[in-house]
């Protein structure tokens, strides 16, 4: 391997993800990141209403990780029996999918379960959705999965918009695509093959969290349409910035990788399930989404210093988002000690994943329900349904 090629694998880490989101955040506060101003006395604010909803919703403190689990809030998936095994591949199957399809909504779209008659909306109703395809096997050949099949799963209409939805669709047959591709990371021909890759890797029933991370970059990275390539290697959810200087191949790149880290977040429980001890879960990152950002930007946290940037439409790959992004990543790591102080838990009980649960992700959704009719990100961003 090239000294060249090193350096760009290297991007494909949680470790990259939090050393370049710091430097982001340096910058920051030095004046130095177009577009942004930080102001972390409002940091204590974001902190108090993480805790706070925390505290509503596990007043026990028992909180589970951050997962897609959480969302499959029409009753728990149908799985098989028996072989654990077995049943960590098909969940394993089950949650990449629905990771995959969990980008955001826009305002208008909701499902109604034909199952249990629930109406669901935004990433709970994507759960759902997804569900009830998998289980019906609406999702079995995902190479041949049109744009049509996925908008009657997803009762798409006139009348009941989904943003995204031809990039969604694309992305599952091109992820079909690659599991036939790589016979050696997909075991059984499905994407829940992954399960055993990793169960490979897990030495003495334990496997590291960031280990999750980078079989996935590796195994999905050809999935993602219109991303970065370089010397032939696919780099995902990794964008440009001017801010960020190298004097190599990596100059000027932010990796961050949101999807793959949530999935990453979401694996550990079949993991565990089927007898495998994932250690090392703060290795992974806080997410670079719209909830998580929208506190920041909300709270007072993350300033535009053009106000009028929050009316304008932002591609996913605009400086401005690239950084906001990053910001993100890093003032989660920075606002995670407060929020552990006010919760009077430390943090081997309380990693950040338990956090994000807790926790940002629904105090992001919640005063953004406050501050915006629909409860929408603080920006209009353009999405093929793949990012946010």
């Amino acid at each position: 391997m090239s000294d060249g090629d090193s350096t760009i694998r290297g991007l494909l880490s949680a470790a990259a993800v939090r050393e370049r989101a710091h430097e982001m955040l340096d910058l920051a506060l030095d004046g130095r990141v177009e577009g942004w101003a930080v102001d972390l006395d409002c940091l204590a604010d974001a902190a108090d209403l993480t805790a706070e909803v925390t505290r509503e919703a596990y007043p026990d403190l028992v909180i589970p990780f951050h997962a897609r689990a959480r969302h499959f809030v029409a009753g728990p998936p149908r799985l098989p029996d028996g072989d654990p095994d077995v049943r960590a591949r098909a969940a394993f199957d089950l949650v990449i999918l629905s990771v995959l399809l969990d980008a955001g909504t826009g305002p208008g779209w909701r499902y109604r379960d034909p199952v249990g008659g629930g109406t669901y909306t935004r990433s709970e109703g994507l759960a759902v959705a997804s569900q009830r395809m998998f289980e019906a096997g609406a999702l079995d050949n995902l190479t041949a999965l049109d744009t049509e099949t996925l908008a009657r799963g997803f009762q798409v209409s006139d009348d009941n918009p989904l943003l995204g939805l031809d990039g969604r669709a694309a992305l599952l047959r091109r992820l079909g695509e690659q599991v036939l591709a790589r016979p050696d990371l997909f075991a059984n021909g499905r994407p829940g093959g992954l399960f055993d890759r990793l169960a490979d890797r897990a030495g003495n029933g334990r496997l590291p969290a960031p280990e999750i991370l980078e079989l996935l970059l590796e195994a999905l990275g050809p999935v993602w349409a219109d991303r970065l390539v370089i010397d032939g290697i696919p780099l995902g959810d990794c964008w440009r910035h001017p801010a960020i200087r190298r004097d190599d191949a990596s100059d000027g790149l932010v990796p961050l990788h949101k999807l793959s880290q949530w999935l990453s977040y979401s694996l550990i429980e079949p993991l565990q399930d089927a007898g495998i001890a994932v250690t090392g879960i703060d290795g992974l990152t806080g997410l670079a989404e719209y909830r998580n950002g929208g506190l920041f930007v909300d709270t007072g946290v993350l300033v535009l210093v053009d106000p009028e940037d929050a009316a304008r439409p932002h591609q996913v790959s605009s400086p401005l988002i690239v950084a906001w992004r990053a910001l993100t990543v890093a003032l989660l790591d920075r606002m995670a000690p407060l929020v552990r102080a006010r919760l009077g838990v430390d943090e081997a009980s309380f990693p950040l994943a338990r956090m994000l649960e807790g926790g940002s992700w629904a105090a992001g959704r919640r005063i953004a329900a406050e501050r915006r009719p629909g409860g929408g990100p603080p920006f209009t961003i353009i999405s093929d349904g793949t990012v946010f």
